[in-house]
């Protein structure tokens, strides 16, 4: 098997032939270039498997390269040497398609990691395009832009800014690009920014040693070290504080964290992916978000449709759903009639793809045979549109009736309903002292329907 090769792209005799050494003992065929033109030469005679360029060359900058090798050879990955904090011209670097950037004066151990994950990438795409159209379900226009968008940042180093509404599926898109990427083999870790009290943010994402507060019985590695050759998401990063934020910008750019109590700081190698359904330049500008972090992090901005944008995906997801449910339930499989289609097709789903999976879930559970219908799918009938929703009262068998207001969901309608739905089972289950099947009988579900919801809610022990 041919070794693979590296064009060296740099007008200085001496980091050419500090890169050529090391490479060569990694088993690598090296060629060198000294200016533009003569890289531009060089890459039509051997089209290497991997380029290194250096920003300024005599006859034109790196970047310039960069576009060419994306235009004329995109399955080449190249990477940028870039001065030392010169976070301009790397975060350019990447926003014209260099696969990663690696600073002056070089580490070596940190140029054989990127030179590594490099010669990982697949020169033919063929096996990602099926994987992502695989996971990614949909045919409307912005779900193509979106698939091509994951297939090349796959091939990417750069951090990337997930902008999309509550349930869209943010995070299903930074998985497809971790896992379609040469970091695959490597963790995936997501966090919900928004679910981690203040005073132990920074444990969490750096860690913390021994003794560093109280309650800290032993040395505690973060989620930076836990994602550690893979990709760490940051859902809903705009809720991180101020204070916070700080330090995540230092961690970025330093490649490296310090635990609470630590005198030190530990390297890292992590792929920084981020996500929030707000508008992250609104709170820039409202001063809620730092604009220095936001310029990091927002090296590449993917947006996720809503799924009001891609109603004619509708039958599509629905069936792949209801696919996934009928096979982890054991069941045969369901499908939707025509009645169904046509009330999911004339609902707004505020909760996007994750309210409609809810939906589905709820309907496979109280359907009796294989076909679900609108009546299954719960829908308001007796009220306005469900695309304006009031408030409405709901009486139970539970003693007394309540009136819920949707304005007090408070942006969480799953979470609201949730709520309800379990102080109505939790009631009634008293009333029948815990007796399933009469609780059942009183609400007018089936046993099994009764079994599905207490699960869902955690109310099953």
């Amino acid at each position: 098997m041919a070794a693979q090769s590296v064009l060296i792209v740099d007008d200085e005799p001496d980091i050419r032939e500090l890169l050529d050494i090391t490479l060569s003992r990694m088993g690598l065929e090296t060629y060198s270039a000294a200016t533009l033109g003569e890289a531009r030469a060089r890459f039509k005679e051997i089209e290497p498997d991997l380029c290194l360029t250096d920003m300024k060359l005599p006859d034109g900058n790196g970047i310039s390269l960069v576009e060419y090798i994306q235009q004329d050879f995109p399955q080449v990955p190249v990477a940028m040497i870039t001065a030392h904090g010169s976070v301009e011209t790397a975060i350019s670097a990447l926003k014209a398609g260099a696969f990663d950037f690696i600073s002056k004066p070089i580490e070596l151990d940190t140029l054989r990691k990127l030179v590594h994950s490099a010669l990982q990438l697949p020169g033919d795409t063929t096996d990602v395009d099926t994987a992502v159209d695989h996971d990614l379900i949909g045919s409307a226009p912005a779900v193509e832009t979106l698939r091509q968008q994951i297939i090349k940042l796959a091939r990417s180093q750069a951090p990337v800014h997930i902008r999309g509404e509550s349930g869209s599926g943010k995070e299903v898109v930074a998985r497809l690009i971790h896992n379609n990427g040469p970091r695959a083999a490597g963790n995936f870790v997501a966090v919900n920014c928004g679910a981690i009290p203040p005073d132990l943010m920074e444990s969490e994402l750096f860690g913390h040693i021994k003794g560093s507060f109280t309650g800290a019985n032993a040395d505690k590695p973060g989620l930076f070290q836990a994602a550690a050759g893979g990709t760490l998401f940051l859902d809903e990063v705009a809720d991180l504080p101020l204070g916070m934020q700080v330090k995540l910008l230092r961690a970025i750019q330093e490649k490296s964290v310090r635990p609470v109590g630590a005198s030190a700081e530990q390297a890292t190698d992590v792929r920084l992916l981020s996500a929030t359904h707000k508008d992250l330049a609104a709170e820039v500008e409202a001063g809620r978000f730092r604009n220095d972090l936001y310029y990091r992090i927002n090296v590449i901005d993917v947006q996720v449709p809503s799924l009001r944008e891609r109603r004619e995906d509708l039958p599509a997801l629905a069936e792949n759903i209801l696919s996934r449910i009928s096979n982890e339930e054991g069941s045969t499989r369901a499908t939707l009639d025509a009645s169904a289609l046509d009330a999911l097709s004339g609902y707004d789903f505020p909760g996007n793809v994750r309210e409609l999976e809810n939906v589905l879930e709820r309907a496979f559970a109280l359907s009796d045979g294989s076909q679900i219908t609108d009546e299954d799918l719960q829908f308001p009938s007796n009220s306005p549109s469900p695309r304006n929703p009031t408030t409405r009262t709901r009486k139970t068998d539970a003693p007394g009736s309540e009136v819920w207001n949707l304005r007090d969901a408070d942006g969480d309608l799953e979470g609201f309903l949730e709520d309800i739905e379990r102080k109505v089972l939790t009631s009634t289950l008293e009333q029948n002292r815990w007796n399933r099947t009469a609780a059942a009988k009183q609400l007018g579900i089936s046993f099994r329907s009764l079994r599905y919801r207490l699960k869902k809610l955690g109310l099953d022990d």
